[in-house]
């Protein structure tokens, strides 16, 4: 089959891999849609141990099973494998499973190729009113329902507080507010850097944006959502964070510093790691995609496998305004 495989600090090759080929309770799927997320980018530029070259990235995707009982059925996929009778599992808390593992981080490679294999219970079917392409969005914005879920958790005995600043307008960011949004937030507003995504956002996703330097220091919302997870992000959510508020840190960009611990305890601000999601909330994301309540879902750029390596240099340049690129392996 063709794969894009990363081969070291921004190097893909779009080469021939080995077809995959299914295990007990897995099924083979035809890949119609992968994203490009932000883990993938830390691969791309060497800072991700756990991605070590040669290696096919791609964990957000979507496709067509192909073969067995199921043959023929759409599907998206949620790309973390637990081992279901763990006590984290029981609990309905599988994405702390401590076996778990991924697709695109050894020894599961990943979906930015032609055929991938994934259990069963990891898919989700697709109705016809949505594209494959649309419904590979699932995975990225599922985190960021998860994300909402435990700020709706965090914030319930605070009803004082109110406002919604999201840190970054890429794809786990959008993803944020349009879940915050649709779980009963408002007043949610993206902080994006970027002017060409700052405006494909406001236009394309209706949500409003503003630059970073445009948050006014008297600007205090009940929470605070990083999507980016860098020192100047973090330290950004602690300084505007309302004095009781949460902060949700979702983004995986830097490991260390950034955070006013003393203003946090002071002020008893909560923070909140938060890593991807559970089945369930990944089956509830894809439900209020079908049933359109997390919009038109219009906001990603497609481009076929073979240009994946231009897609992220693109990225890494600041020249993509589109929150998200698909990959097509058979465009």
């Amino acid at each position: 089959m063709k794969a894009l495989v990363y081969m070291g600090p921004e190097a893909l090759s779009f080469r021939e891999m080995p077809d995959p080929s299914p295990t007990d309770g897995e099924v083979l799927i035809k890949v119609d849609s992968v994203g490009i997320c932000g883990s993938d980018m830390h691969a791309y530029l060497g800072h991700d141990d756990r991605r070590p070259a040669p290696l096919i990235l791609g964990h957000e995707a979507a496709g067509t099973i192909v073969g067995g009982a199921r043959d023929g059925e759409r599907v998206t996929i949620n790309p973390l494998v637990t081992c279901g009778v763990c006590p984290a599992c029981r609990a309905g808390a599988d994405n702390l499973c401590p076996d778990r593992q991924i697709i695109s981080m050894p020894p599961r490679e990943g979906a930015m190729a032609e055929w991938l294999t994934m259990p069963e219970n990891n898919l989700v079917t697709v109705p016809d009113s949505l594209s494959l392409e649309k419904a590979s969005l699932a995975e990225p914005i599922a985190c960021g329902w998860h994300a909402a879920r435990l700020a709706c958790d965090a914030l319930r005995a605070r009803p004082f507080l109110d406002g919604v600043l999201v840190i970054g307008g890429g794809a786990i960011g959008v993803g944020a507010a349009l879940s915050l949004i649709a779980q009963g937030f408002e007043d949610v507003v993206i902080v994006e850097t970027n002017e060409k995504r700052r405006a494909f956002v406001a236009e394309t996703c209706g949500l409003a944006t503003l630059p970073p330097d445009a948050v006014g220091e008297d600007r205090k919302p009940g929470l605070v959502v990083d999507a980016v997870g860098l020192v100047a992000t973090r330290a950004f959510a602690s300084k505007h964070v309302a004095p009781g508020g949460v902060i949700l840190h979702i983004g995986l960009g830097s490991a260390a510093e950034g955070l006013d611990i003393r203003r946090m305890t002071l002020q008893e601000v909560t923070f909140i790691g938060t890593y991807t999601y559970t089945m369930a909330d990944f089956r509830t994301t894809a439900a209020a995609m079908f049933d359109g309540r997390l919009g038109s879902l219009d906001w990603a750029d497609s481009r076929p496998l073979s240009d994946g390596a231009d897609a992220f240099a693109g990225i890494r340049a600041g020249a993509v305004g589109a929150p998200k690129i698909i990959l097509k392996p058979f465009a």
